[in-house]
């Protein structure tokens, strides 16, 4: 980031608009806030990219919305005695909500929105079967959500509130599943034993969520747990 502060510098010396950044500004900036500072002392047009980079940093290294907010607010102060802008504090706000979201999921055992197991989980899951010699005992039912083709955020969510109702319906139905987990966008599995009830359970639940799902099959698990990895993958990636 300084590498680019230090081009758009270069370049805007030219510019009768263009300030540089005083030694006092620089001590009364907070930390990591020194290029999202060169860009609006350059009046640059990267300034929201700029706060998008420290709030994912800010989120990474811990430090909550409230107090990169404040820290942003400071140093907009500092350079033009403003207030952040709406795009300023959008970028800021976004990028560290996604950082934080990666970061839960990758501690948490079920995603924060859908309530359903993480990739991760699922794949742990399989992982004991096959360390417990049961695998062969199990296998996969993959749902695809009926998904409308809305776009934009209003589609995001309603999608999550989609995988939540068809995870809340797996549970039902395959009750002692070992995981009901999201891989991909809209796409849920359940590991669940396969045993002389799988068809009835496979039926009941196209039944119940007939409306809710485009396609619903079963996939055998193979026969060790390098190639359940790579059926995983492949079923993430198809999502």
């Amino acid at each position: 980031m300084r590498l680019f502060s230090r081009g758009r510098r270069a370049r805007a010396s030219t510019s009768p608009e263009t300030t540089e950044l005083s030694e006092e500004q620089r001590a009364a900036l907070p930390p990591r806030f020194e290029a999202v500072a060169e860009a609006l002392a350059e009046r640059s047009s990267y300034v929201a990219e700029a706060c998008w980079v420290v709030g994912h940093d800010l989120a990474e290294t811990g430090v909550s919305l409230g107090e990169s907010l404040d820290d942003l607010r400071l140093t907009t102060q500092t350079v033009h005695s403003r207030d952040p802008a709406f795009a300023e504090v959008h970028a800021l706000s976004v990028a560290w909500s996604e950082a934080t979201l990666g970061y839960l999921h990758t501690i948490s055992c079920a995603d924060p929105l859908t309530g359903l197991s993480t990739l991760a989980h699922v794949r742990e899951r399989i992982s004991e079967l096959y360390r417990e010699a049961k695998a062969c005992s199990h296998a996969l039912v993959v749902t695809d959500a009926h998904v409308p083709g809305t776009g934009g955020k209003t589609d995001s969510i309603a999608t999550a509130r989609r995988m939540s109702l068809l995870g809340q319906t797996a549970r039902t139905v395959f009750a002692g599943a070992a995981a009901v987990g999201q891989v991909g966008h809209s796409r849920m599995v359940v590991v669940t034993p396969r045993d002389e009830t799988l068809v009835k359970r496979l039926g009941l639940l196209k039944r119940m969520v007939e409306h809710s799902a485009d396609r619903i099959w079963i996939e055998g698990l193979p026969e060790n747990d390098t190639s359940a990895g790579f059926l995983l993958d492949e079923l993430a990636r198809g999502a």
